[in-house]
């Protein structure tokens, strides 16, 4: 992984490409070059290098329309006499703050360090918020956990035909929005599990609220995954310490009724499933601590059945 400071995009690529364009900007206005030198605080062979450049700098920066506008606003308060050094370098900060709030700067620093690659990254302009490290780390967790579930030896055979989903809900999670799963589920596609996008909040009804009503009564069981009801999976769970809890398959009130079925046992059964009804497949739902904690609990009730 290469580790490398947002600071240094702004060093090495931000802050060349705006002293080129502005030395260009002030030298169509009629400054000296070593008026622009004095401005930019820079030698005068420096400007001169960056008038004879054919090189735009980065552009991605200058595509920006934010980036001209503030280039045309510092060049024209310096030739009207209207900005000073102070003010330029306010406008300048601003531009740089709104680059790094997911903006190109966020582009290119993703490009250098791809391990920020999906993350929706803001760490510059909120610092290390708490609430945005806990969403970052129960996407990483589902992320995980499917790459696993993928991988499993025989799942495809487990796979129900309405699809899996992993989910992992926040810390103090109360409504399915708090739930991160994959959009569209996993499916079983040519003997492989197809997993079409990242884990996003709000991707899962189902298994969120199964999720959910097991928090309520264990905070520490916020990870889950859903299977297709199987005896052989039922047969091998109390092998594996765990005792499966059958539960009414109708969806009207069904949250209510989970919540309270996990309410009324110590401690909170870790499989719980239905045998179906008309229109609804069975479908058993693994619990575990995490999201890649209930996947390993799928692939060792696999390994035992």
């Amino acid at each position: 992984m290469t580790l490398q400071l947002p600071s240094e995009i702004v060093v090495d690529r931000f802050l060349p490409t705006v002293r080129a364009h502005l030395a260009r900007a002030l030298d169509d206005r009629g400054f000296a070059q070593r008026e622009v030198a004095d401005r930019l605080g820079v030698s005068q062979a420096a400007v001169s290098k960056y008038l004879s450049a054919t090189d735009p700098g980065e552009e991605r920066f200058v595509d920006d329309p934010r980036f001209g506008e503030t280039v045309e606003r510092i060049a024209d308060g310096f030739a009207e006499g209207t900005m000073d050094d102070y003010e330029a370098l306010a406008e300048l900060l601003a531009l740089v703050r709104a680059f790094e709030d997911r903006g190109p700067i966020c582009v290119v620093h993703e490009e250098e360090m791809p391990a920020l690659r999906g993350l929706g990254c803001d760490l510059c302009v909120r610092g290390r918020d708490g609430a945005l490290q806990a969403e970052r780390e129960a996407l990483a967790d589902v992320r995980r956990a499917v790459r696993r579930f993928a991988g499993t030896p025989g799942i495809v055979e487990h796979v129900p035909n309405v699809g899996t989903n992993v989910a992992r809900a926040l810390p103090d999670a109360d409504e399915t929005t708090d739930v991160a799963a994959v959009p569209g589920r996993l499916h079983a596609m040519r003997g492989q599990v197809d997993v079409p996008s990242n884990p996003e909040f709000g991707a899962s009804r189902h298994v969120a609220t199964t999720v959910l009503a097991a928090a309520a009564a264990d905070p520490t069981l916020r990870g889950a995954v859903n299977l297709a009801t199987s005896e052989a999976l039922l047969a091998a769970a109390p092998d594996r310490g765990f005792d499966p809890v059958e539960f009414e398959a109708g969806y009207e009130d069904r949250e209510r009724r989970l919540r309270r079925l996990f309410a009324d046992r110590d401690p909170v059964p870790r499989v719980v499933y239905h045998e179906g009804a008309y229109g609804i497949e069975p479908i058993a739902y693994v619990l575990g601590e995490t999201a890649v904690d209930a996947v390993e609990t799928v692939r060792d009730l696999i390994d035992a059945a």
